[in-house]
């Protein structure tokens, strides 16, 4: 794999070995996890350590609280999601995600999955500290993860390999990215008002930051997929298809979408910035955080490395980055008509 391509700035919260303790006790006394090998593998993901890399200025129990979500999220998809027993079963895992999300809504008794409890924890903490504003568009952003998840199981139960427009249409939903970066509103404490948080370029500002850090998680866990016998719909296996290339093609072909999107999204920052509000400049910093982030965590943690260890004697400025871009041109990528506006003229 070539080294990623990612100008951003790194930072971290200084006090994560800390929160990462709290959340470590607060896993084990959830209920969420069945065994100790699937507690230990959840603790594995080092998820304080990931989203300490989106919020570096967070308050500690607000980063706690946003961490045990993405803890949460990680045994979630899988348990239920990826590998899972209902995996390929689209109709029993419709049921399941109805029940999470009105666990996600609601404090009310809404079934019995071992993850409905542990949800409804975290939730319980975002509502004591957050303005209902921010709670309620984390709720939307979890719908539409689940219904992300729904599509891809679906297209796993019938055998589908979706073409390269119908993946990365359903890879910004899948990959967990749009209730992640709504975590940030959580952690901050930051209320972006609605008429700069959905403005179009904002928007796409957004998606692009979800669709980037979504294809890294493809470039990190293909090598563990591979070796499982898992690797199903990711972004090389599409380009494999829908190209007839062999994998070293569609890795070549991957990396430069990838490296286009990001620098869209790049160039439409810098004139978005220079008139954002504080609030909004400060979610447009946890999105560069996030996708930097990404893949400081992504490119050592066992979940993608596979080898359970944790290698904390690294250190982040010793891991290599590329220098330029592997594709540096301006307009939208061919063959996907459905992320082709962030590239309009008129978003400012």
């Amino acid at each position: 794999m070539p080294p990623v391509f990612c100008p951003f700035e790194s930072a971290i919260h200084p006090r994560v070995r800390q929160v990462e303790k709290r959340a470590v006790q607060w896993i084990a006394d959830s209920g969420m996890c069945a065994t100790d090998r699937e507690r230990a593998w959840t603790v594995a993901t080092h998820s304080a350590d990931f989203f300490a890399r989106f919020a570096p200025v967070a308050d500690d129990d607000r980063l706690l609280a946003a961490a045990l979500w993405v803890y949460w999220g990680f045994a979630f998809d899988d348990a239920r999601c990826d590998s899972g027993p209902l995996s390929s079963r689209p109709a029993q895992f419709n049921a399941l995600a109805g029940q999470v999300q009105r666990a996600c809504e609601t404090d009310s008794a809404v079934g019995s999955d071992r993850f409905i409890g542990a949800l409804q924890d975290i939730m319980r903490r975002f509502r004591g500290f957050a303005a209902p504003t921010q709670v309620s568009r984390f709720v939307h952003a979890h719908r539409a993860w689940l219904s992300g998840v729904a599509w891809q199981i679906g297209n796993q139960a019938v055998g589908r390999m979706p073409g390269l427009d119908d993946f990365l249409a359903m890879r910004l939903l899948s990959s967990g990215g749009e209730p992640t970066f709504a975590l940030l509103e959580l952690a901050t404490g930051a209320e972006i008002p609605d008429r700069e948080l959905h403005r179009p370029a904002v928007r796409a500002l957004t998606e692009m930051a979800i669709l980037v850090a979504a294809l890294d998680n493809d470039r990190h866990s293909l090598h563990k997929e591979l070796a499982g016998g898992q690797a199903d719909q990711n972004l090389y296996t599409v380009l494999m298809q829908e190209r007839s290339c062999p994998l070293q093609e569609a890795v070549t072909a991957g990396t430069a979408l990838r490296d286009r999107v990001l620098l869209r999204f790049t160039h439409l920052h810098d004139r978005v910035r220079p008139t954002a509000s504080t609030e909004l400049a400060g979610y447009l910093q946890g999105l560069r955080h996030g996708v930097r982030g990404n893949n400081e965590w992504g490119l050592r943690v066992p979940r993608y490395l596979s080898d359970g260890r944790w290698p904390d004697e690294m250190d982040d400025t010793l891991l290599t980055w590329a220098e330029e871009p592997s594709d540096s041109r301006a307009g939208p990528v061919e063959g996907a008509p459905s992320i082709a506006w962030w590239w309009d003229a008129d978003l400012a």
